[in-house]
């Protein structure tokens, strides 16, 4: 009984193994926008310390670099995870 526990254990590992994976150039690509999207929000954040506007006009600019960042960023992790499963 216990050999053939260990036998189950040791296919269902190997299968676990066999698992799709990306590939150097997906990794990079991930790594690549990765480095955009932080360039993208600090410069985001530049603009928004440099806001002269009324508060308003100030909050409403940076509701929309969250909401531009968030898009990008769910676009992204998609992108990887499909990389992922193929």
């Amino acid at each position: 009984m216990r050999l053939y526990s260990l036998i189950i254990l040791a296919i269902s590992l190997s299968i676990v193994d066999v698992s799709a994976s990306e590939t150097i150039s997906e990794k990079a690509e991930a790594t690549a926008k990765d480095i955009k999207r932080d360039a993208n929000e600090a410069v985001n954040r530049v603009k928004e310390a440099a806001c002269t506007g009324s508060d308003a006009e100030c909050a409403k600019q940076k509701i929309e670099h969250r909401l531009e960042e968030t898009k990008d960023a769910v676009k992204d992790k998609s992108s990887e995870a499909i990389n992922k499963i193929d």
